[in-house]
């Protein structure tokens, strides 16, 4: 059975348009505030809506802060990948790690699971955080 063709309505569109304008991950509630500003009418439920539904098709890369709340980004790299996460700025990597692919599929395997699937996000100080600490 063939998945459902998305709709790309105005409101779809202008989000698109934000996330691809905003470097960095952005809450739903820093989008609908860009939004606005831009004198876009999209209201906050839909931003949500819109956001998890582009999550849901892999359009959009989502790290959950500590506090639970879900910051959305633009996939850089249309691939399976994971995140280098600076603790201090927020400044996020994409990386590869085949290492991690394999450990995912023999843990999987080993208790007898199929399909496994996984996200990794490692959290850090990145160099420049260093340094200015060190200034």
């Amino acid at each position: 059975m063939s998945q459902p063709e998305t709709r790309i309505t105005k409101q779809r569109l202008a989000v698109t348009q934000a996330l691809s304008e905003i470097d960095d991950f952005a809450t739903a509630q820093q989008l609908h505030r860009w939004l606005q500003d831009s004198e876009k009418k999209v209201s906050l439920a839909t931003v949500y809506r819109l956001l998890q539904s582009m999550a849901d098709d892999g359009l959009l890369d989502v790290l959950r802060s500590g506090d639970g709340e879900a910051r959305f980004r633009q996939c850089v790299t249309e691939t399976h990948h994971h995140h280098l996460v600076c603790r201090s700025c927020s400044k996020t990597v994409e990386v590869q790690a085949p290492s991690v692919e394999r450990w995912a599929a023999r843990v999987a395997a080993e208790h007898d699971f199929s399909e496994p699937e996984h996200t990794v996000e490692i959290y850090g100080v990145c160099a420049e955080c260093r340094a200015k600490k060190l200034a």
